[in-house]
């Protein structure tokens, strides 16, 4: 294990998972050790740690792939089979996959007989830089992403870069959108050595000094705001509206992937920063040229809007009726808690609004 230099959460690069889940498990020494997959990880990355002795068949439990399914029925399964299983509070789960399962099971282990020790297992690059880093767990519930959960951090994060070659582009993509978030968030240097990235260098091989970096401007504003009380809200850059493309593309039957909803995200929230912060037109229109270049463009319309803006009133950041986002005054400049009215939103979204009515 190769730990990086971050105090709020324990994160190693590891080149052997099985070596180095074998050092783990031996130093937190659990009574029984559990596994949770998803249908694909299960296929493709649990083979790469089956030979763990610890880890056996009876205690690995699998659950169905998507976010739509991290839901309190998905949950409910977790906490039946860990109870059935006979887990006491000095067992460990292991979450084997990508945001889902790591969001799915940190909550389950925190909440079964109020807390059981956790170890994250990355194999997205989605979960890599972001899911399983920093403490936060939960499940979708009542339409609404990420609504119910608590913080806990993981016992450990063990990121190992090849799970990536089991991704398709798609899933690459989504990932790389929580990168430069982080970027945008962190330094114009960063930044930049992202968006020479063209789509065929975002890959295992490219990637793998970037994604440390990337965890470590996410620890950085963990370790100074581990409950999101203050600065770190700037995490959610993007994420406001993102999460309401997300969620209402998951209502419509029609899911898109997280990273996907977070980049369109970006592009109307740098919209926004422009209109109250200035920040920079130049900057704004190249990360919006690259965005669309690799994403394309949402295809959400002036009828969506009410909805989309109606999640929106319902996140969590939210202070009574305010919507508050997380807004640049420039790169590597986040102002937390600005508050936009109704018709800043909906231009920032790109469709026409005469409706003028503000929070």
């Amino acid at each position: 294990m190769q730990p990086l230099p971050a105090k709020s959460a324990s994160v190693s690069l590891c080149d052997d998972p099985v070596t180095d889940l074998e050092l783990l498990i031996k130093k937190i020494s659990p009574d029984k050790v559990f596994v949770l997959t998803d249908e694909q990880t299960y296929r493709y990355c649990l083979p790469l740690i089956k030979d763990v002795p610890s880890i056996t068949d009876d205690r690995t439990m699998t659950i169905r792939s998507g976010d739509d399914f991290k839901n309190i029925e998905a949950l409910s399964s977790v906490w039946r089979f860990l109870s059935d299983k006979g887990a006491s509070r000095h067992s460990l789960l292991i979450n084997l996959g990508g945001g889902m399962p790591c969001d799915l099971g940190g909550f389950a282990a925190a909440t079964y007989k109020r807390g059981i020790p956790f170890v994250n297992l990355p194999t997205t690059l989605l979960a890599m830089v972001d899911a399983s880093v920093g403490g936060k767990t939960g499940i979708n519930f009542n339409g609404f992403k990420n609504e119910i959960g608590v913080f806990r951090l993981a016992e450990m994060v063990l990121i190992h870069i090849q799970f990536l070659e089991t991704l398709d582009r798609e899933n690459l993509l989504s990932g790389y959108a929580e990168m430069l978030k982080h970027a945008l968030i962190d330094k114009s240097e960063t930044l930049e050595k992202l968006m020479i990235m063209g789509p065929s260098d975002i890959t295992a091989k490219g990637l793998s000094g970037l994604v440390a970096e990337s965890v470590l401007v996410k620890d950085r504003y963990v370790e100074n705001d581990p409950r999101e009380s203050g600065i770190r809200k700037a995490l959610n850059l993007g994420h406001t509206i993102g999460h309401a493309f997300e969620s209402l593309s998951m209502k419509k039957g029609k899911p898109v992937l997280h990273g996907y909803a977070v980049a369109w995200g970006i592009v109307a929230e740098l919209q926004l920063a422009g209109e109250k912060l200035k920040f920079p037109s130049a900057v704004r229109e190249k990360v919006e040229r690259y965005i669309t270049d690799m994403y394309g463009h949402h295809n959400f319309n002036e009828s969506d809007f009410d909805d989309l803006y109606a999640l929106m009133k319902h996140d969590k950041k939210n202070k009574g009726e305010r919507i508050n986002f997380t807004l640049l005054a420039g790169v590597g400049k986040p102002v937390i808690d600005v508050d936009c009215s109704r018709d800043e939103i909906f231009r920032a979204i790109g469709v026409r609004n005469s409706d003028t009515t503000t929070n």
